[in-house]
């Protein structure tokens, strides 16, 4: 199948957020996404962006039933590590279920890789949900490695209302 892996526009951000509900749904958490494609169009695209974004677009002769093009997307910013340097973070990694098992997927992380080593990154991050069996075997079939299993990392986060509670114990001393 023909496709292309490009760059995100301001203009992809409907598409973009359409995939993230998607992957919202797909991941159990259909109530999960609280940001707009409005909040995406800034933070995405404006002087300094917050996040960069590929999209994998199929011709138009292979769009979807609803007529999207856009069928898959990859979203990335860039960390630094303390221990080894530059480093990128993908916080999503989508591809619609029919455009799965024709090399889109692969196509969109080797671009962030290759994207990475461009700014001369030394790895890249990323987290699955420890039932998302098919991501799992395809990130390790890559060569990633499973850092839960084999360093015994956890990924931790504050919600909101846990970071707004910490941030007000900065402000009272």
């Amino acid at each position: 199948m023909e496709f292309r892996v490009r760059a995100a526009t301001r203009e992809d951000c409907r598409d973009i957020s359409r995939m993230i509900r998607e992957l919202a749904v797909y991941e159990k958490m259909p109530d999960g996404m609280k940001i707009s494609h409005e909040e995406l169009e800034r933070d995405g695209f404006s002087q300094n962006p917050f996040f960069h974004c590929l999209v994998a677009e199929v011709p138009p002769q292979h769009r979807t039933k609803e007529g999207y093009t856009l069928v898959g997307y990859a979203l990335y910013f860039y960390t630094y590590s303390t221990w080894e340097g530059r480093s990128l973070y993908m916080e999503d990694f989508y591809v619609m279920p029919e455009f799965r098992g024709k090399g889109i997927g692969k196509a969109l992380i080797s671009n962030v890789a290759r994207i990475g080593k461009e700014h001369q990154c030394v790895r890249l991050n990323f987290s699955v949900l420890s039932w998302n069996t098919p991501a799992i075997n395809f990130y390790l079939n890559k060569g990633a490695q499973d850092l839960t299993t084999s360093d015994g990392w956890h990924c931790f986060r504050f919600d909101r209302e846990a970071l707004d509670k910490l941030a007000e114990e900065a402000v009272k001393q």
